[in-house]
């Protein structure tokens, strides 16, 4: 590569500092800051990989279908003692526990 001569404008003049260039890339997304504490360090630890970051994104998301999953139970266990207790679902005899429970005294 052949040196600039010492009239560029590419370089600075005796007494100037070296112009910045600030380059901002955006990111495709927004991104977060992570306190590592204990468990999310033990849980890196064991699930980490290479990248830490892809690691904190994959136990977020993994996190998140696990709730979800959770609450879906939930609801579908709600749901199922509302359908026994207004009778819609014959599968339980409140008699026949009462009697079982009785039985065990």
């Amino acid at each position: 590569m052949p040196a600039l001569p010492s009239s560029s404008p590419l370089l600075p003049r005796r007494g100037q500092s070296v112009p910045v260039r600030r380059y901002i890339v955006a990111a495709s997304s927004t991104r977060i800051q992570v306190t590592v504490d204990r468990e999310l360090e033990e849980a890196l630890a064991e699930f980490g990989g290479n990248s830490r970051s892809r690691a904190v994104r994959d136990l977020a998301v993994r996190g998140a279908q696990a709730l979800r999953e959770e609450q879906r139970r939930r609801g579908d266990a709600i749901e199922f003692l509302r359908r026994i207790s207004t009778g819609e679902d014959d599968r339980f005899d409140f008699s026949v526990s009462a009697e079982l429970h009785a039985s065990r005294r």
